[in-house]
């Protein structure tokens, strides 16, 4: 066990014992992995220093990990089992399978890809799902099954088009938004699949390497008869507005708008998948790592718009709370996003806006 400030606590830390307020409440249970919610309400409660664990995770940490995790798969075999679920999976699966032929064929064969009916597959998912709700409840429960670059870079682009449909772009700009997300990791395709299906940390020499997949993808596209703009994408996908991102460290709006909006459909499907490394976050988690450090990084007028629809994609939605009571989400507060009116099994409601110690630990 060692003592941790409480501006050195990173997820995935284990708690050695419970953090009380200074009034004694207590904030967050011994043996409990942490979360980016639970270090904002350690931090809401001016609590400066936690006791961390040293070595292997303690058996309750583990079952308490478990215990979410069982909640989430029953949630996701209901869905799996569903008539929508098993059509979707069988046209996602085939636009995955073409995306990677196509991009292939073009990288290997030289062989030029028919952007247009590129294109066309990916729509044709929009036809079967004609609300986000819908559309974002096939993609987190497909991410489960497939986590290659290929579906990654579909489901940026479907992410990337219903930001661009939140924010009112017409239909021209939406489908070069949405080629741009198809397109975009199109440089990891240059890169070692030893290196990018790595189950563990990557070295200092593996993540340069990575690093470099933008600019291989925009030598791969260059010279492609395509909107210039899906070659920025392709380009400045990792940016930031505050200059931290890669590979040139451009700041604000030296950002074109198209490559900031891919940008955040492509953090927020990265954070949310499995992967053999760790599980996939929880929305509201992301939401709440977008809602701290967001602003700085992406354009205010994309990033708030995608942060409020998003978390109201999940209104109904069934939820596990870090007490370990359930409930049904209501009401999204727009002032505090991850804190919404969650609708008890008793039929009671708790505004989770005046509850600070509680917080949403998973969709179920």
């Amino acid at each position: 066990m060692h003592t941790v400030s409480v501006n050195e606590l990173r997820p995935g830390m284990i708690t050695a014992d419970h953090v009380v307020s200074r009034y004694g409440q207590l904030i967050v249970e011994k043996n409990r992995i942490l979360s980016y919610q639970m270090i904002a309400h350690i931090r809401y409660y001016g609590i400066t220093k936690v006791a961390i664990t040293d070595g292997e995770p303690p058996s309750e940490a583990i079952e308490h990990f478990e215990t979410e995790q069982n909640a989430v798969l029953s949630y996701n075999e209901k869905i799996k089992k569903s008539p929508q679920f098993l059509y979707f999976k069988k046209e996602y699966d085939q636009k995955v399978d073409f995306l990677q032929d196509s991009l292939n064929d073009l990288i290997v064969r030289n062989i030029p890809c028919d952007m247009d009916h590129l294109l066309e597959q990916t729509l044709c998912l929009f036809q079967q799902n004609s609300t986000t709700i819908s559309m974002f409840d096939m993609l987190h429960n497909m991410r489960r099954i497939n986590d290659s670059t290929y579906a990654h870079s579909l489901n940026v682009a479907i992410i990337g088009r219903m930001i661009g449909m939140w924010t009112g772009l017409d239909k021209k700009d939406l489908d070069v938004l949405t080629l741009g997300g198809l397109l975009h990791d199109i440089g990891k395709c240059m890169i070692a699949n030893e290196i990018i299906n790595k189950p563990g940390a990557l070295t200092d020499a593996e993540y340069a390497e990575i690093k470099k997949h933008p600019r291989y993808g925009y030598e791969i596209v260059k010279d492609l008869s395509i909107d210039p703009r899906v070659k920025k994408i392709v380009l400045n996908h990792h940016e930031r507005c505050d200059g931290t991102g890669y590979p040139i460290g451009l700041y604000g709006d030296d950002i074109d708008d198209f490559s900031d909006i891919i940008s955040i459909a492509d953090v927020y499907d990265a954070m949310t998948a499995d992967r053999c490394y760790r599980s996939g976050m929880c929305p509201f988690e992301v939401i709440a790592t977008f809602e701290k450090e967001g602003l700085e990084k992406y354009k205010p007028q994309y990033i708030l718009t995608f942060l409020e629809h998003i978390a109201n994609t999940y209104i109904n939605n069934d939820v596990l709370l870090s007490n370990g009571q359930t409930g049904k989400i209501v009401l999204i507060n727009k002032q505090h996003l991850t804190r919404p009116v969650i609708q008890m099994s008793d039929d009671k409601f708790i505004n989770l806006e005046t509850q600070p110690d509680l917080y949403v630990q998973a969709i179920i």
